[in-house]
């Protein structure tokens, strides 16, 4: 959070003052704006007034046992009182060591052969079709945006969008590379090899204020072209983006429709400058972000998928998971949970309550 509890309920309530101001209310676009920061604000705001009664409340209850009569009530009700407390300061926690993209409700998902060779593409296409699994069991809306085939059928890159509630922080963990340990179906001598897949989770705003000007971006039309000869067009279709002040590159072929191709590349590119954005904040404020898993980095490896062992390692774990075709065929559901509950440990850890008491 960029602000701090205290300020959000401080802010929340000043929002709430000024919309029951009878000069404020005549200026319908003035309430609109007003409503709309106040709505941002609610759920910290509520969640930290809870917070603050909770303690009030454990407070209240420990001086009643000074009296012998109360004392045994008293007791009883602390322990209720106080579990209630730990459970809304773990939901405090999350609060404070996550930003806006937490509450992102749709992501672009990429997926990228790494080395290999072939390999590296097959794990990549099995990796991309994880997700897409996975997205479907929970009944999020999936839409492949591009897909680079080989010829044995891999994938070199693949794109989709993933929508529905709670994605991102579903899928936050998944950014950086997958390493995979097998025999390869080309091996003729059984010998286990190494290759590897880098995956990106980039969060998805409708509303995210990024100024994309068109004298940064160089944008060229070719051909599409694929495996073999195959998908190849008479018209110039396939778009190629380039956002000149960061390098990034978006390319775009699927569609036979030049313009469909440019919507698309368009999406992908907003989704890849505003992380660039806020991976440079992140970096600036490092520090403060401690109970981060993983900086999310594509270079950093987190994950090991070894088939010989059926074992599935992630580094940022200190336990292994087993049985790696229900995992492939989108069972994600236990690395999900260990690594939000592990997230969650951590930033207790580091949560000083005396920050939130001072400021009351």
């Amino acid at each position: 959070m960029e602000r701090s509890l205290p300020e959000t309920l401080a802010r929340y309530r000043e929002l709430s003052r000024m919309l029951e101001d009878p000069d404020i209310a005549r200026d319908p676009a003035k309430v609109r704006d007003i409503a709309k920061e106040r709505g941002k604000l609610e759920r910290p705001a509520k969640l930290y007034e809870r917070w603050l009664d909770a303690r009030r409340q454990i407070r209240e209850t420990e001086a009643l046992r000074e009296d012998p009569e109360m004392r045994e009530a008293a007791d009883e009700e602390l322990v209720r009182l106080r579990a209630e407390f730990d459970r809304l300061t773990e939901d405090v926690a999350d609060l404070m060591g996550g930003d806006e993209t937490e509450d992102a409700e749709s992501v672009i998902v990429e997926v990228r052969a790494g080395t290999g060779g072939d390999e590296a593409a097959l794990f990549a296409g099995e990796l991309f079709d994880m997700y897409c699994r996975f997205a479907e069991s929970k009944r999020l809306k999936v839409e492949v945006l591009e897909v680079a085939k080989t010829d044995l059928g891999g994938v070199r890159e693949a794109i989709c969008a993933l929508t529905g509630p709670g994605v991102y922080r579903m899928l936050k963990f998944e950014s950086g590379g997958h390493r995979v340990q097998r025999v390869p179906a080309t091996e003729t001598q059984g010998r286990t090899h190494t290759s590897a897949a880098t995956v990106a989770v980039l969060p998805e705003f409708e509303e995210v204020e990024i100024e994309i000007r068109p004298e940064d971006l160089r944008i060229d039309t070719m051909r599409a072209g694929g495996p073999g000869g195959q998908k190849v067009n008479k018209t110039e279709s396939a778009v190629r983006i380039t956002h000149i002040p960061t390098g990034l590159v978006v390319k775009c072929q699927d569609e036979k429709s030049q313009h469909k191709n440019k919507a698309r590349a368009m999406r992908i590119l907003k989704s890849r400058i505003y992380d660039h954005i806020r991976q440079q904040k992140d970096k600036e404020r490092a520090q403060a972000r401690k109970s981060q898993i993983g900086s999310g980095d594509r270079s950093e490896r987190i994950r090991t998928y070894n088939f010989p062992q059926d074992r599935l390692t992630d580094h940022r774990l200190d336990f292994n998971l087993h049985g790696l075709p229900g995992i492939m065929a989108g069972g994600l559901d236990p690395l999900i949970d260990a690594l939000r509950k592990k997230e969650r440990a951590e930033r207790l850890k580091s949560l000083d309550l005396k920050d939130l008491e001072d400021k009351e």
